[in-house]
Formats: structure tokens, sequence, C-alpha cells
């Protein structure tokens, strides 16, 4: 069974940074690793909102246009641990971060969250004003 942890989350005044972490309990070959973000009143797993993804093989990121040039997706595949450092960030940014893993071939990784078989429990980031 494998299990996602998360760690980083916490709260920051527009403009800050933060850096989330998702560590997984074993290594990976060929997947797509993914945040997710969650706001109240979109309760079900399928209402998280994808942020951007990194295949483990050669590194290849993707990102929503809300966060591009200010998110960065990075993976450190000798720890198994999946980062998503945060700068820049907007009150609109605050939810529950979710990390996720899903197997694949290529590097195409898949964008919505009915696609991904392993998740994180989540890490709540606030942006104040």
């Amino acid at each position: 069974q494998v299990q996602l942890v998360e760690s980083g989350g916490g709260s920051v005044q527009a403009g800050g940074s933060l850096r989330l972490s998702c560590t997984a309990s074993t290594s990976f070959f060929r997947y797509c690793w993914a945040w997710f973000r969650q706001v109240p009143g979109k309760e079900r797993t399928l209402e998280r909102e994808w942020v951007g993804n990194i295949y483990n093989s050669n590194g290849m990121t993707d990102y929503t246009d809300s966060v591009k040039g200010r998110f960065t997706v990075s993976l450190d595949n000798a720890e198994n641990t999946l980062y998503l450092q945060m700068n820049s960030l907007k009150p609109e940014d605050s939810a529950m971060y979710y990390c996720a893993a899903e197997p694949k071939g290529d590097s195409m990784c898949y964008v919505t969250p009915g696609s991904y078989r392993y998740w994180g429990h989540g890490t709540q980031v606030t942006v104040s004003t």
C-alpha cells in the first residue's frame, strides 16, 4: 500500500512563500506526481483543482495558468519526495493542498483528480491580506 504524507503548510501573508513536501513510502518509476488543492464548499475529491505535476522519469512539469511563474513543482527521486515551492502567494491560493501519484507510461500527466489512485491527506495553506 503506497502512502503519501504532505507537510509544510501554514499561514502566510500575501506575497510570501511556502514550500510543501510530499513523501512517498516507496520509490516510483514512470509515475506522474501532482499537486491539487481544494477549497471549502467543494468537498468531493473530484472537485479538487489541479495545480501542477511532474513526471518522475524525465522531470517534465506542467502548471495551471493561475500559478505559472509563481509555483514550482520538483522531485527528489532519491528521497521519494515531491515539492511545491509557492512564491508570491495570494489569498486565492488558500486551500487544502493534496499530493497525488499515478503510474503512467508517458509524460502526458493527468490533470483530473479522478485519474490518480494515490493521495496524501492534505496540508492547509492560508494566505492573508
